[in-house]
Formats: C-alpha cells, structure tokens, sequence
C-alpha cells in the first residue's frame, strides 16, 4: 500500500509538471526553437521579448531546456529565405516562429505544406492574403497558425469616428509593401461596405519601400511633398499599417510638415512623442504571450492543425492632450478614460 501511495504520488507530480509546462525538464528533453523576425527594432523586438519571457515563466528555459536561434531578414524576402534554408539544413527545429510580414512570406516560400516544420507567425499583417492561412475561423490548412498584428479595421475606424465624428476625409500615406496593399484593400472594402461609414473617404498614396539602415529615415523624407498635396484636402492623417507606419520618422515628418492630426499605428506614436495625436494599438505583450501559448502547445504534442490563428486579444489607447488643443479637438470622457495612464497633459 505504501508503495501504490508513492508510485500514484509520482505520476501525479509528473502530470502536475507538464501541465505547469515543466514536461521537457523532467524528460530531459531540449526543444529548438528558430526565431526569424522581419528586422530589428518594434513591434518585433517587443513581441518576440515577451514570447520568450512567458516561454520561460512556462518552464521552458533558455540556455537549460530550450535552445533558440535567432535572425533577422532585413526586411528582405529572399534574404529570409536563405536564412531559413541555412538553418533547416543543419537542423530541425521543434518549432519556427517569424515575427512580421515578410518574415512570414519567406517562410511560406520555404515550407509551406511541410507538415513536419510547424511554424508560427506573429505580427504579420494580412496572413491570410499572403496566403499561409484561410481565415481566422478556420483551422490551419497547412503548417502555419499565429497572431496578425494590425488592431482589425472596423475597430480602428470606429475609434477614428468616435475621436474626431466630424471628420470626413482621412490621408493615408504608405510604403509599396505587401501588407499595405492588404490593409488598404481591407480599409476599401469597410468603407464600401459598411453603412457605419458611409461617407468617410480615404486617399492612399504610396511612396517606394526603400530597406536597409535608412530606409525609414529616407521613406519619411520622400512622403513630404505628398503631405503638403493632402494636407488642404484631408481632415486627419492616419498611419498605415507597414514599415513606414511602424517608425517614428514618419509620424515626425507628418506634425511638422501638416497641420493635421494624425492617428497612430503603434503606442510610440504618442507615449513616445513622435507625433501622432492619438493612436489605437495592438498589446505586443498579448502578442507575445499568445504565440507563446501557442508555441507551449506545439512543445507539448498538440498539432498545428489544431491551433486556431489569432487577432491580438487586447489593445490600447494613448492621447495627446497638447495636440488635441493645437487641433481644437474634445476629447470624449470615454476615451480618456481607455487610455488611463497613456495620456500626455
């Protein structure tokens, strides 16, 4: 009896541990872990923080049981492609995880339909457009599943409504980008369908991607002379949802050049005064902590098949009250008070 007392003990200790996500250290196990992320700096950096962060709060550990290997594209598709076929052919990894858009074109490129290499994308923009998902309510067809980065349209828009209701025509400025393309065809396809915004028009004008260590710096420069042309025509500036959004060169560019607000795309927008008046964000700590999730669940047996891909579940608010003044805009209670803390007096 005392023996069926322990030997029931053990087992209930040993299934306790790999619910906890601690079965890889009791079976001695290393998992591989292949980070590729678009390039260096946010959402991406963030994101991928917070992945290995709630990785190691789930018992698997970095340098101890988990062993990751990370890269950046340069925001370069080809490039990304090679990086991956270089790490595939030393190894197998239990899991690839590619943070951004063109991350995740190139590991499409690479492996889609291989069911042996699960991927995980986070941060990618339209993963359905680029093909590597169906739709967010179906499962997986292939060897792809994660979390897209952009705060879904309507949400933004309706936030856009609710911040400045008398707007009715907004300026969108981006770089030549597949995630642009994707976001702005779903930003079409609301106002043309949606009776909440019957009446909202949207200008788009592209300016050419340019990649590389001044990419940013040089995209924001060349968008000037178009600010200039939309500045009498709009009543606000928006942030597009690629790299051009991403940085702070940009949203600089647009305070100083127009005399428009402009609604962010990222928290820095306005916590980080780079300029935006306003901003509805993506959590990157709910990015993070549901690919890591989702990465927990692959390290523990389940399928990719079997993991639904994700919007971010939570989002924020930040508000600049010196430039609602400059614009002559009221700020409603109700955003205020979302924003909490996010706001610069």
């Amino acid at each position: 009896m005392f023996f069926q007392i322990i030997k029931i003990t053990l087992m209930t200790l040993l299934l306790l541990s790999h619910s906890n996500g601690c079965f890889a250290a009791a079976d001695n196990r290393i998992f591989s872990l292949l980070v590729v992320d678009s390039q260096a700096g946010n959402p991406y950096d963030e994101v991928r923080g917070v992945m290995i962060k709630t990785l190691h709060g789930d018992g698997y550990r970095q340098g101890e049981n988990l062993k990751i290997d990370f890269t950046v594209t340069g925001n370069d598709s080809k490039q990304g492609e090679e990086i991956i076929r270089t790490a595939l052919a030393k190894q197998h990894y239990d899991v690839i995880y590619v943070g951004g858009t063109v991350a995740t074109i190139s590991a499409k490129n690479v492996l889609v339909g291989n069911m042996t290499q699960p991927v995980i994308f986070s941060s990618a923009t339209d993963p359905v457009g680029i093909g590597v998902i169906k739709s967010f309510s179906s499962r997986p067809f292939a060897n792809f599943s994660g979390v897209s980065y952009p705060v879904p349209p309507r949400t933004r828009f309706k936030f856009i409504k609710h911040f400045l209701p008398n707007a009715k025509t907004l300026g969108l400025i981006y770089a030549d980008m597949p995630q642009s393309h994707s976001y702005n065809q779903w930003v079409t396809d609301l106002i043309a369908n949606d009776p909440e915004f019957q009446g909202l028009k949207v200008i788009f004008r592209p300016v050419p991607l340019v990649t590389g260590e001044n990419g940013d710096k040089i995209m924001a420069e060349s968008a000037i002379p178009i600010i200039k042309e939309l500045a009498p025509q709009v009543d606000a500036f928006i942030k597009p949802n690629d790299q051009l959004g991403t940085r702070r060169q940009f949203a600089e560019v647009v305070f100083n050049t127009a005399n428009k607000p402009l609604i962010g795309i990222t928290k820095d927008d306005v916590m980080g005064s780079w300029g935006a008046t306003a901003v509805i964000y993506p959590s990157h700590q709910s990015i993070g902590e549901q690919t890591a999730r989702m990465i927990k669940a692959l390290f523990e047996g389940k399928k990719i098949n079997g993991i639904m891909p994700e919007w971010p579940k939570q989002y924020g608010f930040a508000i600049d009250l010196q430039k609602t003044k400059k614009f002559n805009i009221t700020v409603p209670v109700e955003l205020l008070q979302l924003a909490g803390e996010n706001i610069i007096k």
